[in-house]
C-alpha cells in the first residue's frame, strides 16, 4: 500500500493534469519557528580578560603558587646569608653596669669577677662599674663551614629553577584554562545551535503529523531528540561555568572569569613565545636543573656532616674596658688567641646526623632519575601530540561534512516519506556530536601545539 505523502503527491499531479490551464505555484519549504528560554545565550561572566597580557598579569599579581615559590627564593638567600657568616669575621660588643650589693665599695664586672682597685695610673673603678667589651673571631680552617656554604648554594639555585618551572607550569595552565573557557563558550553554543535544530525537526513533524503524513511514534521520537539537546545544554553550561570558575581560581579570583570574544585564542602560541624561550635540551628544563641542584645540595650537606669528625682552627680577640675616677675610663686588657677545636664526643650526635644526610642525598637521586623520566615522556607526548591532533582535526572535518550531509538527505527523504522518524532523529544526533567533536577537536590543536612549546621552554617574567 503506498504510504500517505505519495498519495498526496498523486493527487497534486493528477490535478495538475486535469487542469493545465491553471499555473501551480511551487510549493514552499515549511519553516517553522521556535522559541525556548534555553535558546537564550549563557549570560557572560561578570569580570573578562580580553588580551594575554592581561591574564597573565592578574595571575603575577594574585596567584599564591608563584608567591609561594618567590618566598622560598628568599629562604634559600637567607640561609646561604647564614652560612656565609660562620667563614666572615663576627664581632660583638657588651657593655653593663654592676654594683656588689654585699659590698657596695668593691668594683665589680658585669660578669660578676672583681676587679683590682689598683690601677698604678692614679685612676680608681667607679662604683657602681660601668664595663665594655668588645670580642672578635675569625674561622681559619673549617671545613664542615665551606661545605654548608656549598651545600645552601646549591638550595638557593634549586630555589630560583623551580621559581622558574612555577612560572612556566603557571603560564601552561593559564593557556589550557583560557583554551578551556573559550572551547566550553563554542561547546555552549553548538548546544543552543543542536537544541533549535532538534525543535525544529519536532515542528516539522508535528505539521507532518497534522497533514497525515506521519505517526504519534514519529513525534515521539523527536520530542524525545528535543530533551536529549537540552539536556546536552545543560550540562555543556555547567561545563562552561566550571570553566570560567578554574580561569578565575588560577588568576586568584574567587568567582567566574570569562574570555572576552575579542580574545585572538589562535595567536596565543606566538604570545606565549614573546615571554618563554626554547631550550636547546631537555636537561636545561627547570625542574631538572632544580633537581641537579637539590641532589648537589644534599651531597655537600652530607659531606659537611662528615667533616664535622675534623678539627677546626679560628682566631678570637677581646678587649675590655671599664669607667674610672678620673674618667672617662680605661682599657684592662686586650688579648688575641688562637684557638683549635677538636671534636671528641658528642653521644653519637654526628654519626647519626650523616646517617640522615645521606639519606637524604639518596632520596634526591631518585627524584631526579624521577624527574628526568617524567621530563623525557612528556616531551616525547607533546611533540607526537601536535602530528595527532592535526590528524584528528582533518578526520573530524570529514566525519562532520558527512555528517552535515546525511542530516540533509535524511531530512529530505523523510519530508517526501521515505525516511522513518527513528532515521531522522539518529542524523541529528549525529550532526551533534560531528560539530562538537570537530569544536573540540580544533581546541585541542590549539592546546597541543601550546603544550608543545612550552614543555622544552624556560618562562622567565
Amino acid at each position: 500500500m503506498p504510504s500517505r505523502p505519495v498519495l498526496l503527491l498523486g493527487f497534486l499531479a493528477t490535478t495538475a493534469l486535469a487542469e493545465p490551464q491553471t499555473a501551480v505555484p511551487p510549493p514552499t519549504q515549511f519553516q517553522p519557528k521556535v522559541e525556548d528560554p534555553m535558546l537564550a545565550p549563557v549570560p557572560p561572566a561578570s569580570q573578562q580578560v580580553e588580551r594575554w597580557e592581561e591574564a597573565l598579569g592578574l595571575l603575577k599579581e594574585r596567584n599564591t603558587d608563584l608567591g609561594s615559590a618567590e618566598a622560598n627564593v628568599d629562604r634559600a638567600q637567607g640561609r646561604w646569608r647564614q652560612a656565609l657568616s660562620l667563614l666572615l669575621p663576627n664581632a660583638r660588643f657588651s657593655a653593663g653596669v654592676a654594683i656588689d650589693a654585699l659590698h657596695p665599695d668593691t668594683p665589680v664586672l658585669s660578669s660578676g669577677a672583681p676587679i683590682s682597685a689598683g690601677t698604678g695610673t692614679g685612676r680608681q673603678p667607679t662604683t657602681p662599674l660601668g664595663s665594655g667589651t668588645v670580642s672578635l673571631s675569625q674561622s681559619v680552617v673549617d671545613l664542615s663551614a665551606w661545605r654548608g656554604l656549598s651545600s645552601a648554594e646549591a638550595s638557593q639555585r634549586s630555589a630560583e629553577a623551580s621559581l622558574q618551572d612555577v612560572q612556566r607550569r603557571l603560564t601552561l595552565g593559564l593557556s589550557r584554562s583560557l583554551v578551556a573557557v573559550v572551547a566550553a563558550e563554542r561547546a555552549a553554543e553548538l548546544n543552543r545551535l543542536g537544541l533549535r535544530q532538534a525543535l525544529e525537526r519536532a515542528a516539522l513533524v508535528q505539521r507532518t503529523l497534522e497533514l497525515g503524513a506521519a505517526t504519534q511514534l514519529d513525534l515521539t521520537r523527536t520530542r524525545q531528540d528535543v530533551e536529549v539537546a537540552r539536556q546536552s545544554l545543560i550540562a555543556g553550561d555547567e561545563q562552561l561555568r566550571r570553566a570560567r570558575e578554574a580561569l578565575g581560581l588560577s588568576l586568584g579570583i574567587t568567582e567566574g572569569v570569562g574570555v572576552s570574544p575579542n580574545f585572538q585564542l589562535q595567536g596565543l602560541v606566538a604570545q606565549t613565545q614573546a615571554g618563554c624561550a626554547p631550550l636547546k635540551s631537555v636537561d636545561e628544563r627547570p625542574d631538572l636543573v632544580a633537581a641537579h641542584a637539590q641532589l648537589e645540595s644534599s651531597r655537600d650537606s652530607r659531606r659537611q656532616a662528615s667533616a664535622g669528625y675534623l678539627p677546626t682552627l679560628g682566631l678570637t680577640s677581646n678587649l675590655l674596658a671599664y669607667t674610672t675616677e678620673p674618667g672617662p675610663g680605661r682599657v684592662s686588657t686586650w688579648n688575641i688567641a688562637a684557638v683549635l677545636a677538636v671534636p671528641i664526643w658528642e653521644g653519637g650526635l654526628r654519626g647519626g646526623l650523616v646517617r640522615e644526610r645521606a639519606g637524604v642525598e639518596r632520596q634526591a637521586e631518585a627524584t631526579l632519575e624521577r624527574t628526568r623520566r617524567d621530563a623525557q615522556q612528556e616531551v616525547a607526548r607533546s611533540r607526537r601530540g601536535v602530528e595527532v591532533a592535526e590528524a584528528l582535526v582533518k578526520a573530524t572535518a570529514e566525519a562532520r561534512s558527512l555528517a552535515e550531509q546525511t542530516d540533509q538527505l535524511t531530512r529530505r527523504s523523510f519530508e517526501i516519506g521515505r525516511s522513518t522518524s527513528l532515521e531522522l532523529v539518529q542524523s541529528a544526533a549525529a550532526l551533534r556530536q560531528a560539530e562538537l567533536a570537530l569544536a573540540l577537536r580544533e581546541f585541542e590543536l590549539v592546546q597541543a601545539r601550546l603544550d608543545a612549546f612550552l614543555t622544552e621552554a624556560r618562562c622567565d617574567w
